[in-house]
């Protein structure tokens, strides 16, 4: 009996083992991307400090109107947050994250990070906030919750989820910043259902484009954790970290959400200081900006700017942290 626990342990140890192995080797690219095709993913933002953090990269062109009457579709599914999808008088559709009681309200966050990566060259949706809309329903027009408004495009298809660990980018300094960024805001969703691959057909015309893409952002700024993450959460976004240390070679992170094998020893220094200067580009103003897009009030946007500011300056000095 003794040496058949014996076996038995050492096989659970044995696939314990294998597993995690497995689960590090996992993280691997598909194959190569070429010059054009990092495109993609990223693209560098030459023009950084004249980008528009307020209205985005879609401009007031593709902005939800305040003032107008939006017409319930249908609930909307998926996620923590509750919301609708709605039709706007000019025929668009929204699909609406509206804050819930229980999670947080997701949707000030979500447009704040996705403005700050549009800015930094990584592709996103239309995304916007609003403080409250009217809507028409069976029991009439009545003013609704506001939340994320987020816009579906028929020049923007979704041809479905990438994989964080499998994809043609992973290891390439782009791909490894972009993770950075998030850390720097205690993303917690590191997860593929949150991916998309779009296809962009320019309204000029050209050829169409693909784009690898991460949405649903709004689990960020608060603190990390596998399952009671908090979110948009100042006071206790303010007693987080960002940069631990360094543990053979690699920079460790405050980062306790899904996937840690994207994170742990798998980021360089050279990843992070690539990171922090293409963020360092953001002026006082364009932070300022993003933080009004997301509806916060100035003195909070404030008090969160400091914060992530201050995590920039570690990221662009990261070669004074401390060795294990």
């Amino acid at each position: 009996m003794i040496r058949k626990q014996s076996i038995t342990h050492a096989g659970v140890l044995a696939v314990v083992v294998c597993a995690a192995v497995c689960c590090l080797a996992a993280v691997r690219p598909v194959d190569t991307p070429s010059p054009t095709a990092m495109s993609s993913w990223w693209q560098p933002p030459d023009n950084l400090h004249a980008r528009d953090l307020f209205n985005g990269p879609w401009g007031t062109r593709y902005a939800p109107d305040p003032h107008a009457e939006y017409t319930f579709v249908r609930p909307k599914t998926g996620g923590f947050n509750p919301g609708v999808i709605v039709r706007d008088p000019q025929g668009r559709e929204w699909h609406v994250k509206q804050p819930s009681g229980h999670h947080g309200d997701e949707g000030p966050s979500e447009v704040v990070l996705s403005r700050v990566l549009s800015a930094l060259g990584y592709h996103q949706p239309p995304v916007y906030y609003l403080s409250s809309f009217k809507m028409r329903d069976q029991s009439g027009v009545h003013l609704e919750r506001g939340g994320r408004f987020r816009l579906a495009m028929p020049s923007l298809t979704d041809h479905g989820e990438w994989s964080w660990q499998q994809n043609p980018f992973v290891g390439q300094r782009p791909y490894q910043g972009l993770l950075v960024v998030l850390l720097l805001f205690n993303s917690s969703d590191l997860k593929n259902s949150n991916n998309s691959v779009y296809e962009y057909r320019p309204p000029s015309g050209g050829s169409p484009r693909q784009w690898y893409v991460v949405r649903d952002l709004g689990l960020c700024l608060g603190k990390t954790g596998r399952y009671r993450p908090q979110r948009n959460n100042l006071e206790v976004f303010s007693r987080t970290q960002f940069i631990t240390g360094e543990k053979r070679g690699f920079v460790e992170f405050d980062y306790h959400g899904l996937h840690k094998e994207l994170v742990d020893g798998r980021i360089t220094r050279a990843d992070v200081r690539w990171a922090g200067a293409l963020i360092g580009g953001l002026s006082e103003r364009q932070w300022h900006d993003a933080f009004r897009a997301g509806g916060y009030a100035p003195d909070v946007a404030a008090r969160f700017i400091e914060i992530l500011r201050g995590r920039v300056r570690d990221a662009q000095r990261v070669a004074l942290i401390a060795t294990k």
